[in-house]
């Protein structure tokens, strides 16, 4: 039987753990169902159970993410999670770990706002750099909401008693229903065609995420970024968070406050101008005051009181700064006169003519030089010559051959000895003034005491 390789419980587990991990489908899912076996650990952890009429999971929800809920979750109630799938390895289990839980009640409505509010959020419609500023002193404002609500009402009121002299120009839109989209949708629409307004209060009073639906719509959001006129949204409670609160240059917690931040309160802009004005006759009184001290000043001053010994006085410091400029002005011209003397000659000094004549002095006094140490060389050759020839004449033939001496040669060959030669041999024989040809008759050899 072939060896058969095995894995450990926990090599398997870990790997079924990896399987789940890069699955993209199980890291950010909807699932919804029925909360059983709900426990509340010490910690603030929550483990419950979710089930349906076919399948039940384990799922944990730890204290970061459930101590945001704004509801109790209990035993039997249905509910809607976002959740990651993954697996427990020590009990070699999945469960879901949950990150957001809400009621299903509102489970349809919550997903299509999460999902509409993503979208929006990518193509950058939320981003702070496409908000427009909301004027500061606007003369003509447009409010969309049901001219039959509560919320006019107090905006109007609001607007009146904070900043009577703006004009409230009010359109009236349905804020509930199936048709309260495009209808707002519309009234942005005509805001923008008047031409004149100044900024947009788009809102409705209170209610329940079906009665707010309106204002997570789509086509609201997008005519909301699409407009012109700045606008401020007001729907609401502080509480409640629509798509158009996203979109809007402004958001406002409710209606009363979007009249709140669409204009300033009338009491607080008398009052700062009232302390400008103060602090701008405070200014103009110490700035007079200054110059009435500065001009008392001047009037004591010496100038004021003796304007001729002033005057007197220049004139005479006038005099010596023109004597001054004219003894500068000579110094400065015999200055450059020097400068310049001083370049003219060093100008001439290197001007090649003189360095040519400079050379040919240094030629000439270096050909003298050559002559002088030739002939001093030429005076210690001839001595050495003289010398040495005088040595060659002591030690040459020709000198002891005048004495009466010969030299005998046989065939160019120096003759040295009988024993080169024997009789009937030719010899040349080498004289002072020739040679003698002659033949060898007889050889004796010298006795030794001869």
């Amino acid at each position: 039987m072939s060896e058969m390789k095995y894995v450990t419980v926990t090599a398997l587990t870990k790997y079924i753990k990896r399987k789940f991990d890069v699955d993209p489908h199980l890291k950010d899912i909807w699932v919804k169902g029925e909360l059983s076996n709900v426990k509340m650990h010490s910690r603030g952890h929550m483990y419950f159970t979710l089930k349906d009429e076919g399948a039940r999971i384990a799922a944990v929800m730890f204290a970061g993410q459930n101590s945001s809920l704004k509801f109790k979750p209990e035993n039997g109630m249905k509910v809607l999670l976002r959740c990651e799938i993954s697996v427990y390895e020590p009990s070699g289990s999945y469960q879901m770990y949950v990150k957001e839980m809400q009621p299903d009640g509102i489970g349809s409505l919550y997903l299509a706002y999460e999902e509409l509010k993503k979208k929006l959020e990518q193509e950058g419609l939320f981003d702070q750099k496409h908000k427009q500023p909301i004027p500061k002193y606007p003369q003509a404002i447009g409010v969309i909401t049901s001219p039959t609500g509560a919320a006019i009402r107090d905006i109007l009121i609001t607007i009146k008693r904070r900043y009577p002299s703006a004009k409230v120009i009010i359109l009236p839109a349905l804020v509930q229903g199936i048709h309260a989209g495009p209808s707002v949708v519309g009234a942005i629409k005509q805001a923008n065609a008047l031409g004149y307004l100044d900024v947009l209060i788009v809102g409705r009073g209170g209610g329940s995420i079906e009665e707010l639906w309106a204002f997570n719509e789509e086509m609201v959001a997008r005519e909301i970024f699409n407009s012109a006129v700045p606008v401020i949204s007001a729907v609401g409670h502080e509480t409640d968070y629509t798509i158009a609160d996203f979109v809007a240059d402004l958001r406002a917690p409710t209606p009363t406050g979007a009249a709140e931040l669409a204009v300033p309160h009338f009491a607080e802009l008398l009052e700062r101008t009232s302390n400008r004005q103060t602090r701008l006759l405070r200014a103009m009184q110490e700035k007079i005051s200054s110059k009435k001290e500065q001009l008392a000043y001047y009037q004591k001053s010496y100038a004021f009181k003796y304007p001729k010994q002033l005057y007197q006085q220049k004139e005479q410091q006038l005099d010596q700064l023109v004597e001054a400029l004219q003894k500068e002005s000579i110094r400065s011209i015999q200055l450059k006169k020097d400068k310049y003397d001083q370049l003219k000659n060093r100008l001439s000094r290197l001007h090649p003519r003189e360095q040519i004549h400079r050379e040919k002095e240094k030629h000439q006094q270096l050909i003298k030089k050559m002559n002088r140490d030739m002939s001093v060389l030429l005076r210690q050759k001839q001595a050495e010559f003289q010398s040495m020839t005088a040595s060659l004449n002591a030690l040459s033939p020709l000198k002891i051959m005048e004495r009466g001496y010969s030299i005998a040669y046989q065939n160019e060959n120096l003759v040295k000895s009988i024993s080169q030669v024997k009789t009937g041999d030719d010899l040349h024989i080498q004289m002072q003034d020739g040679q003698v040809i002659c033949q060898v008759t007889g050889v004796e050899e010298r006795k030794a005491y001869e």
